[in-house]
């Protein structure tokens, strides 16, 4: 499978056909996409997402609808 690395506006684009959002895991400097009613998930907003993507060097990568968050390469 190849992952092409996508903006945060397309990541948005799929995200939202998904039913997905940004979320921060709580404890730790993990960010990944979520449904929702996670526990351990706070959901944030996409401009919250896209710094703290910058911040951290982290980008979107897609393939066939599926999205990774991973260091930028």
């Amino acid at each position: 499978m190849t992952m092409k690395k996508i903006s945060v506006e397309e990541a948005q684009k799929i995200a939202t056909k998904k039913g997905l959002q940004p979320g921060l895991v709580k404890g730790t400097d993990g960010i990944q996409f979520t449904k929702g009613g996670n526990a351990r998930l706070e959901t944030i907003g996409w401009d919250d997402f896209k710094n703290k993507l910058k911040e951290r060097k982290l980008a979107v990568y897609e393939s066939s609808g599926w999205m990774k968050i991973m260091k930028e390469k």
